[in-house]
């Protein structure tokens, strides 16, 4: 396991040799475009503080919870790092960022990769491609993971086991209960209230939990048409799913005692979903896909207002992207965009303006995992000047740890 240092400041114009020519074709036609390319208007940078290599395979999931940034991967390890403030001069400019070490907490569980995680408090949830989704203690003191449970937790297996009621079809000749997940544990979310945890699986089904007790809420079987990839959760309560159908899903309760039920079904991508994300506080859905197309969707009211009633449409694309899009991250205004062709896009939306403000090069394979969040490390606060701490990770076994600032 080993960290390496790596200090290169670039402008707009750095990242522009980067940015090839789109494919001749571009995806999606039929949707207008959101963004201008490179916009050159703004003053930003984009500097690479450091690469990880926190794994002995590719890393595939990432989270940042206050100091400490949690990673998976998919030979089944979850760690933990610590992060430590620290500066730099380059040309000139100080860099004010992070070092990162292991804090010493890491843990292996269950067979195949660690598909997801989501921390609340001292609590992390990982969804695992054996079916499980685990939860552990967060000791920051004696730096390890203790397992809580593994759900569906035993209580619930044997409660829905002895009722025949209890049980759904699978397969032709196979049932089980339907707390279980019978296939890989694709993504997680928490409410917005932090009460409920999400799961949706390759399995097709919509998971609900209670996080207080890890006990199974209620199941939406047959979600979708082809396995579920993507899931994301609104601050007001909307449950987006995107699967291999091509098909984006939105659910909701319509009140605290009813169960979730859908609401809508977005249909204008052409190829599988890969990556949900929502902005503008959750006014704004954002979709990536395997056709090379990130698209925007905005939720308007219903007339008469009041309850959860939402239409969503499309409103435009950003475009970029050679290969399919395989994961999406947002913080206040800026979009992050990783994709198959080995780069990670960062994007800047002010109403329905967006420019591509640069593209990050430099992982040797796709770039499987995003987080991103504003970064106040160095304890100074600039009104004309935003910092986000960006981490991607690859299928080329990297952590790359990426500092964004941005001039009003």
């Amino acid at each position: 396991m080993t960290l390496h240092s790596q200090t290169s400041s670039s402008s707009t114009d750095d990242y522009s040799m980067a940015a090839k020519p789109l494919l001749s074709q571009p995806s999606l036609p039929s949707i207008p475009s959101l963004a201008s390319f490179l916009h050159h208007d703004q003053t930003h940078n984009c500097h690479c503080i450091a690469t990880l290599k926190p794994h002995s395979s590719y890393t595939s999931s990432l989270v940042l919870a206050g100091k400490h940034l949690f990673t998976a991967s998919s030979d089944r390890e979850i760690r933990m790092w610590k992060r430590r403030r620290a500066e730099e001069e380059d040309d000139g400019h100080v860099w004010s960022y992070v070092n990162y070490s292991p804090a010493g907490a890491a843990v292996t569980a269950g067979k195949g990769a660690v598909k997801s995680l989501v921390v609340l408090s001292d609590k992390i949830f990982s969804a695992h491609q054996d079916h499980k989704v685990r939860v552990w203690r967060i000791d920051e003191e004696e730096r390890e993971f203790t397992r809580l449970a593994t759900l569906p937790k035993l209580s619930d297996r044997v409660v829905k086991f002895l009722l025949p009621s209890s049980r759904v079809r699978i397969r032709r000749h196979k049932t089980a209960t339907w707390v279980h997940h019978v296939d890989a544990v694709s993504a997680l979310a928490l409410s917005a209230d932090t009460s409920l945890l999400y799961s949706v699986s390759w399995d097709r089904t919509l998971k609900i939990w209670r996080t207080s007790d890890f006990k199974c809420m209620e199941s939406v079987a047959n979600a979708h048409d082809d396995a579920i990839n993507a899931l994301a959760v609104s601050q007001d309560g909307h449950v987006y799913t995107g699967s291999a159908d091509k098909k984006i899903k939105v659910w909701r309760k319509s009140s605290p005692e009813k169960k979730h039920s859908l609401v809508a079904t977005l249909e204008k991508h052409n190829s599988g979903i890969n990556a949900l994300a929502v902005g503008n506080g959750g006014a704004v859905l954002y979709s990536g896909a395997c056709d090379r197309s990130i698209l925007v969707w905005e939720r308007a009211r219903k007339d008469g207002g009041g309850g959860g009633g939402a239409a969503v449409a499309v409103v435009g694309a950003l475009r970029g992207h050679t290969k399919s899009i395989l994961c999406l991250a947002v913080a206040a205004d800026i979009v992050c965009s990783g994709s198959a062709d080995k780069t990670v896009r960062i994007w800047r939306g002010v109403e329905r303006c967006y420019s591509c403000l640069a593209v990050l090069a430099g992982h040797g394979g796709p770039v499987k995992c995003l987080t991103v969040a504003r970064d106040f490390v160095d304890g100074r606060k600039d009104e004309t000047i935003s910092k986000y701490v960006l981490y991607s990770g690859s299928l080329d076994g990297d952590i790359k740890v990426w500092q964004i600032s941005l001039s009003f």
